[in-house]
């Protein structure tokens, strides 16, 4: 029984409609009474904010909010890949050479996740990284790598929650959600910025305009917290030997290296 309701729950968060009012109430005038609220209970560094917390005027002001310049360094060393967020690394190895493969206790089709035969080979003998961000964290994207964007790219309809509950009760989100793929092409091979949408078919929006784009360079935001997954082409790629699951990290952090490289 408490399943059931828990997948309707589910089920409903992943509904237009639901998702707009939503939508509409975070945007409103009268949703900045919670901006306190809402800072004091998900722990927000609030040193960290670009803006004092009375400037903002609805949660979605709050969720998108800036840094403090210099708040964040990026890892210099061109042979190395940098986490585009700050969240919590949820998983992260090597793209089995197979069709599908196991990602937070789901089977996840990697043409599914990338909407094509011809992207999840490019893939396949790659690495991956999951990165959620909570409602607390920063709410920005940022590019992984220096490179050329070689596309962007639309899946998906709806979204499910991409935390633990939507994960066991939801249809797969990291593969069915809305969602907007970025592939870039660097030095290292081409890497797929895969944002996830958590919960509404506009909670990503892209603000990079250019075709080149440096590390550390912000590529977008979400509305809501949500998640990212990073496909890495190259299989030498290694991650750091300081990269754990659960682990928190910031935008601009070596995740790892092309191998020759990976202690320089």
């Amino acid at each position: 029984m408490l399943k059931s309701c828990l997948k309707f729950l589910v089920e409903l968060t992943g509904n237009r409609f639901i998702s707009q009012l939503l939508i509409r109430f975070t945007n409103s005038k009268w949703s900045r009474m919670l901006v306190p609220v809402f800072a004091k209970v998900y722990s927000i560094n609030q040193e960290e904010m670009k803006k004092p917390l009375s400037d903002y005027q609805s949660l979605h002001q709050l969720f998108i909010r800036k840094l403090k310049p210099d708040c964040r360094s990026v890892y210099p060393h061109k042979n190395s890949i940098v986490s585009p967020v700050d969240g919590v690394i949820s998983d992260f190895g090597s793209v089995r050479d197979v069709e599908d493969y196991k990602i937070k206790n789901k089977q996840i089709i990697l043409e599914e996740m990338l909407g094509s035969k011809e992207k999840a080979d490019i893939y396949r003998n790659g690495k991956y990284i999951i990165l959620y961000l909570s409602p607390r964290h920063y709410h920005r994207i940022h590019s992984p790598v220096n490179g050329k964007i070689n596309g962007s790219w639309v899946l998906g309809s709806k979204s499910y929650p991409v935390n633990s509950i939507g994960f066991k009760y939801g249809n797969s989100p990291l593969s069915t959600n809305y969602r907007r793929i970025t592939e870039i092409q660097s030095e290292l091979g081409k890497i797929a910025v895969v944002k996830v949408g958590a919960l509404n078919v506009n909670s990503i929006h892209l603000t990079c305009r250019s075709e080149h784009i440096n590390s550390g360079e912000e590529l977008g935001y979400f509305s809501f917290g949500s998640t990212v997954v990073l496909f890495i082409e190259k299989a030498d790629f290694q991650f750091s030997t300081d990269i754990t699951t659960n682990q928190d990290i910031q935008f601009g952090k070596k995740l790892g290296a092309i191998s020759d490289s990976l202690f320089t």
